[in-house]
């Protein structure tokens, strides 16, 4: 028998808007740390989508760069 993986160990995906709405800034900020390397980003057609794990990422490394 095959097993499946638990749903919540599946890394969630986020639309750039919803990053930009997380991090309180624009979504052209978003695009900039995305083209920039700062943010890796999965392209979907013609969309990047974000893994939240990433944006988690980037914000506590940007923590400890400023604090």
């Amino acid at each position: 028998m095959i097993k499946l993986a638990q749903p919540s160990a599946r890394p969630r995906f986020l639309t750039v808007a919803e990053v930009a709405n997380m991090l309180r800034v624009s979504t052209m900020t978003v695009y900039r740390l995305i083209k920039g390397g700062q943010l890796p980003a999965a392209r979907v057609g013609k969309s990047y989508r974000v893994r939240e794990e990433d944006v988690d990422r980037y914000l506590a490394n940007s923590y400890n760069q400023t604090g």
